[in-house]
């Protein structure tokens, strides 16, 4: 298999990916902006070869990078980023080139949360009432329908960027004052609750083969638009009812060969709503916390799906797995030494976040493990508890 990996300098664990993928029997060929002599050297051994393109928002470099692969290498079986940013370019290269994978035809019902609704209704699963959000008039009708608050948030793109809460007239007008005017947004019904994800692994014929289960314990939206730290937990065992719509949400979007990242609010009643899907890696060092919980190598679980078409499992949870970050600006009660003496036998990673993350990610953040789930909580408490 000729495996075409686009950045796979950035995010970090493109390394951890493209190493397992060697190890799987492909051979790797990446594509990036980054000096070769830049790159990680996991990545370097894991590489057949390396094609630098001084701007990968530029098709044309992009398109001959996989002209002069193919010309030296033979066909090329996959391309791939893992990478939300990246999924409009890696369609247009997969239908340029007939490559395995998902078409320009369906990207935008991945990429557009506008589109994502039709699916979300075919599956059965409870979604959010929605609208675009083109002038006020329009918003104020779908304003009388679903009552303040509402979510603004761009139709395109994944995180909480550019999301805002509007509770009243005054931020409904501030709001249209502010918003840019190159950015399609939707405007959902404000539900109380929080989100919790669906996440895995499912192979090419749609069969899920690892399926784990995350919950933030904040907004992320009042996260990052307050400056706040965050804390979310992966769990030995998904709810059922988390469960049954995210295989439904699966089911209905037809995807093959791909992690999948799909998000539901879970209300105070105990609903489950769908939200958004992403068919990536989760991230803020979800994919670690996959492996962390059921002691797994999840990078050469998908590398061996692709290359060999391998099942794997069965996977079973060991333990529960959470994430707190910190905020720079914040004051926090006990130093990071502190931290490490009294939680040293649960953390099992730590380390500073890389500044385009640390928005919503933290300044710096710690993952640990523990059998016990109330422990974790108060690990999670004792990292995020501030001077008075």
């Amino acid at each position: 298999m000729n495996f075409v990996f686009f950045s796979p300098h950035f995010p970090a664990n493109g390394a951890d990916f493209c190493d397992r993928l060697k190890k799987a029997g492909a051979r790797v060929l990446g594509i990036g902006d980054a000096p070769y002599d830049a790159l990680d050297g996991k990545l370097k051994a894991a590489l057949s070869e390396y094609y630098r393109v001084a701007d990968m928002e530029d098709y044309d470099p992009v398109f001959r990078a996989i002209g002069h692969f193919i010309h030296k290498w033979g066909r090329i079986d996959r391309f791939e980023s893992l990478n939300e940013h990246w999924l409009e370019l890696e369609a247009n290269i997969r239908t340029d080139f007939n490559i395995y994978g998902t078409k320009l035809d369906f990207v935008k019902n991945l990429k557009r949360k506008s589109r994502m609704r039709a699916f979300f209704r075919k599956s059965g699963v409870d979604t959010i009432a929605q609208r675009k959000c083109s002038d006020r008039a329009g918003a104020m009708t779908f304003i009388r329908r679903v009552g303040y608050p509402v979510v603004v948030k761009p139709d395109s793109g994944s995180g909480a960027s550019n999301t805002f809460k509007i509770s009243n007239a005054k931020e409904l007008d501030q709001f249209f004052r502010d918003k840019p005017e190159d950015v399609t947004f939707v405007m959902e019904q404000f539900i109380e609750g929080l989100v919790v994800t669906f996440d895995g692994l499912v192979n090419r014929d749609g069969e899920v083969v690892l399926a784990a289960s995350h919950r933030y314990d904040q907004s992320v939206m009042e996260v990052v638009n307050k400056d706040r730290h965050m804390s979310y937990t992966c769990f030995p065992r998904i709810s059922p009812a988390v469960e049954e719509a995210g295989r439904k949400i699966l089911k209905a979007f037809d995807v093959r060969e791909r992690f999948f990242h799909i998000e539901l609010f879970e209300t105070k009643d105990d609903r489950v709503i769908a939200l958004e899907v992403n068919m990536r890696p989760p991230g803020a060092w979800m994919t670690d916390a996959i492996n962390y919980t059921f002691d797994i190598d999840v990078y050469a679980a998908w590398a061996d799906m692709v290359v060999k078409d391998a099942a794997g499992g069965p996977y079973e949870g060991k333990y529960f797995t959470a994430y707190a970050s910190r905020k720079r600006r914040l004051s926090y009660l006990h130093s990071h030494e502190d931290v490490l003496a009294a939680h040293r036998d649960k953390i099992v990673h730590h380390q500073a976040i890389e500044e385009v993350f640390s928005r919503a990610m933290g300044n710096y953040a710690y993952q640990m493990r523990s059998k016990d789930a109330a422990a974790l909580r108060e690990a999670v408490a004792y990292i995020h508890a501030e001077k008075a």
